[in-house]
């Protein structure tokens, strides 16, 4: 038996533990898609996963594959509820589009502009678009490249720079 000298602590178990039940709930989630969204938000799953920057976390909140500050970068946590992480992006499989929301193109007007403005190079449909809510309501019209640039732009602690200035300080 080899001891590599690696020694958790309840905190560190229990942090563990809480990442394998949210990947379980997160896998969960999309093995209950139907067959017509199912390979569409595994893309996009894939996507957020290979270009989001380091330090977000994936978990499920508000019944959506979240992604997330976690509390060890942001003890703060959401101010709408302290208990929660820092919501960062959030995908849905809706009953007439896929969604993601994106609270940093709500929150900063300049990538905002950036995205609208890059969007028709990228795709052949209309943008739709509420506040923080990308809607696609065909699979094969996600511009998963532009997407992958947009996901690069922001890093866990611009997010939360940004965060604290437009949310914390009202």
């Amino acid at each position: 038996m080899f001891d590599f000298g690696v020694h958790l602590s309840k905190l560190q178990i229990e942090i563990v533990n809480n990442l394998i039940q949210a990947n379980s709930a997160v896998d969960s989630y999309f093995n209950a898609l139907p067959d017509e969204r199912k390979s569409a938000m595994i893309a996009l799953r894939t996507c957020l996963l290979q270009a989001l920057p380091e330090g977000f976390a994936e978990e499920m909140a508000y019944k959506m594959p979240s992604y997330v500050v976690p509390h060890a970068l942001y003890p703060a946590g959401y101010h709408c509820d302290a208990k929660q992480p820092l919501p960062f992006i959030s995908i849905a499989a809706q009953k007439n589009f896929i969604a993601l929301y994106h609270m940093g193109s709500y929150a900063d007007a300049q990538l905002l502009s950036w995205f609208t403005t890059e969007y028709p190079k990228h795709s052949k449909s209309k943008l739709d678009m509420g506040k923080s809510c990308i809607r696609f309501k065909k699979p094969e019209d996600i511009p998963f490249d532009l997407l992958a640039q947009l996901l690069a732009k922001m890093t866990p602690q611009d997010w939360i720079v940004l965060y604290e200035k437009a949310f914390r300080s009202k």
